[in-house]
């Protein structure tokens, strides 16, 4: 399940299958995740609404998988200092695509405005067989109270 990489990044992999409780699923491995990578317990708010964030990101992108390509074959998270990527592999190759503007109260449709919103950077990219939709997002600064001291 947890691997270590090169440089001081860490990189948790989980192949999926099908589409049945793949959301639930995909949240509670990222939150166990984070928890070992430091960032559950949050310190703070800021820092709560950042986990909360990559939680629904994380949703967002595979109910898209879901909806759009059969299901997601795996998930990876790579985590370095901070810095979070999320990867999410299908075996559809269309790339996701902007749909018209539609009203905010209409539901369906918005997962790409939350993916613009919310994560620091967002694309995909084509493989063999499908593609991955990846995106990144960091974790805030910790309050100055509670940052080191450098003499």
């Amino acid at each position: 399940m947890g691997k270590s990489a090169p440089h001081g990044s860490q990189i948790r992999r989980l192949v999926l299958h099908g589409t049945k409780g793949m959301v639930t699923r995909c949240r509670d491995f990222t939150a166990r995740a984070l928890a070992d990578w430091g960032w559950l317990p949050a310190e703070n708010d800021e820092a709560q609404e950042r986990v909360d964030d990559v939680l629904l990101l994380v949703s967002e992108v595979v109910t898209n998988a879901c909806l759009h390509a059969g299901g997601p074959e795996e998930l990876v998270l790579r985590h370095r200092e901070g810095h979070l990527r999320v990867e999410v592999s299908d075996a559809n190759p269309e790339h996701p695509r902007r749909r018209r503007p539609r009203a905010a109260s209409l539901p369906g449709g918005h997962g790409l405005m939350v993916l613009d919103r919310l994560a620091g950077d967002w694309g995909a990219e084509s493989r063999l067989g499908g593609k991955v939709v990846w995106l990144e997002i960091s974790r805030p600064s910790p309050p100055p109270w509670q940052r080191p001291v450098t003499p």
